[in-house]
């Protein structure tokens, strides 16, 4: 008798689950995942010394608001400056022009009607945003997995070990907004509803150019694939536009600063500015930063440099030879031509350091791939080790401890 009620309840409960609607889910998943970093980030919060940004035990709201969170409250505040300052042997200092200025503009304005201060709320458009980016990955992820798998993709998205950007005053969260939108519709070959989510979204974050990679490939593809899948006339010509509008979007930015400051490299040598603490003031030479980094880490760590760019072509050989997996195959073409073409953009552009994590996270798509294997035992460890894993990089990157070569 109490093995059938047990049996009628376990029934019960898992028709239940199933009628429960898919959002209501993503929901749930977003809120305890919210507490569980929550919890994590406080906990460093209450052990943080006074530093550059906050007194000793910030906030919450003080404490997601340090590092870069500092650089968008100016710009919220004061907007960007119109002369580049410089250091005292001429070249160009840090400055608010390296950050993009949607996330900073919403948030000017919800403080405006709001009435309330900088860090309460860039952490709720940082919360807001990364609730609709999980909504959005579920309904992308479904387009090409089934739902179970949707929906560990969106547990995975939301305990990963750099989800505690999602609730800081970063644009990443709205970025990753964004994204997930653009490669929804992508998928959908929506492409004149592409142009206004690419135009915010590449004034978000540095994007415009990696997903006009993709839209390339894909038109490519689709052209390629003519006589087996139909590629109407009018599609091609609004996917073509799509591309080259993403391209302009890409370097929209660098304009804006070049027609307000009067320096047409003022975006990049901004930019550059960063990494002058690491390798000096250079130019930028597209796909030569991570050589650069290798041989200013070999000096760190001790290691010789082949032994380095060897251990960098075997990673980098390695992400894309996973590209051909049949996990990964299973995403389908678009979001590995988004992956790729990302991860190429990163490798063009950007000096690997500490904040490289961060930059990783538009990859999250991969994250379907990942939640395929429907092992309980799997699936379970996997998130244990990503919770253990947003401790090591709060601990690392974001908690403040004395003289912080690790930035988030």
């Amino acid at each position: 008798m109490a093995d059938g009620l047990v049996a009628r309840r376990r029934t019960a409960l898992t028709v239940r689950y199933r009628l429960t609607p898919w959002w209501v889910k993503v929901i749930v998943v977003c809120v305890l995942s919210r507490f569980v970093t929550t919890a994590i980030m406080l906990a460093f919060a209450s052990r943080q010394q006074q530093n550059a940004w906050t007194l000793a035990h910030p906030s919450y709201g003080d404490f997601a608001s340090i590092w870069d969170g500092h650089w968008y409250y100016i710009i919220a505040v004061v907007g960007y400056p119109s002369q580049l300052p410089l250091t005292p042997d001429g070249h160009v200092g840090e400055s608010a022009w390296a950050f993009m200025p949607a996330y900073p503009a919403v948030v000017r304005l919800l403080m405006l009607v709001s009435g309330l201060d900088f860090g309460t709320v860039a952490v709720f458009v940082s919360v807001a945003c990364a609730l609709g980016a999980a909504l959005l990955f579920y309904r992308l992820i479904h387009l090409v997995l089934p739902g179970s798998v949707a929906l560990f993709s969106v547990v995975l998205f939301c305990v990963a070990p750099l989800s505690p950007i999602l609730q800081v005053s970063y644009a990443e969260s709205m970025h990753l907004l964004l994204l997930v939108a653009a490669l929804y519709l992508l998928l959908q070959r929506r492409y004149w509803m592409l142009l206004p989510v690419i135009a915010v979204m590449s004034l978000t974050r540095p994007s415009g150019l990696a997903f006009a990679l993709t839209l390339g490939l894909h038109v490519v593809y689709r052209f390629w694939r003519r006589r087996t899948e139909e590629f109407p006339v009018g599609e091609r010509v609004a996917s073509v536009i799509a591309t080259l509008f993403s391209g302009f979007m890409g370097i929209a930015w660098l304009l804006v600063a070049w027609a307000i400051t009067g320096d047409a490299s003022a975006y990049t040598e901004t930019e550059l500015a960063w990494r002058s603490a690491y390798i000096g003031y250079q130019e930028l030479v597209p796909f030569t930063p991570w050589l650069k980094a290798a041989g200013f880490w070999a000096g760190q760590w001790g290691v010789p440099l082949p032994l380095l760019v060897v251990i960098l072509a075997l990673v980098v050989a390695g992400f894309f030879a996973a590209l051909f997996t049949r996990s990964a195959k299973r995403l389908g073409v678009d979001l590995r031509f988004w992956i790729a073409s990302y991860a190429l953009y990163l490798l063009a552009v950007f000096f690997p350091q500490s904040s490289t994590f961060r930059l990783l996270v538009p990859l999250f798509p991969a994250l379907g791939a990942l939640a395929q294997p429907r092992s309980a035992w799997y699936r379970v460890g996997l998130v244990v080790v990503m919770i253990v894993g947003q401790i090591v990089w709060v601990d690392i990157a974001w908690w403040v401890d004395g003289y912080d070569w690790t930035p988030p």
